[in-house]
């Protein structure tokens, strides 16, 4: 039987996201991106130019996702402290979901918190 793409739908998410890890702020930004699939929480996806950088360092870890692509990860080390592949990217999304191109995704367990505010 053959595999149906979900229906992934891209949305300008209209507040403001803001992630920490160990009491700094990573990412503070108005311009995420939501992902999502019915049934299932969206995903935010940030543009880099809001994610302090400086805080990843990349891992050689990947993953496949038939819808989105393949996912390069970065880990977050913050006073000492690491978060392992807590952060993953789409760098050649498939076409359908090329607004995420640029964008950085973050594993809410794997931070303090991804916070939305108005």
């Amino acid at each position: 039987m053959a595999k149906v793409a979900p229906e992934i739908r891209i949305e300008p998410n209209p507040r403001r996201v803001v992630v920490t890890v160990h009491g700094r702020m990573i990412a503070d930004t108005r311009r995420a991106l939501a992902l999502g699939v019915p049934g299932m929480p969206a995903d935010l996806y940030i543009p880099r130019e809001d994610v302090d950088m400086t805080a990843l360092r990349r891992t050689t870890h990947r993953t496949h996702c038939p819808y989105k692509g393949d996912a390069a990860y970065y880990t977050i080390e913050v006073a000492g402290r690491v978060a392992e592949n807590a952060v993953w990217t789409y760098e050649t999304p498939r076409p359908g979901v090329a607004a995420i191109r640029d964008h950085l995704a973050f594993y809410r367990d794997r931070v303090d918190a991804i916070e939305e505010r108005d």
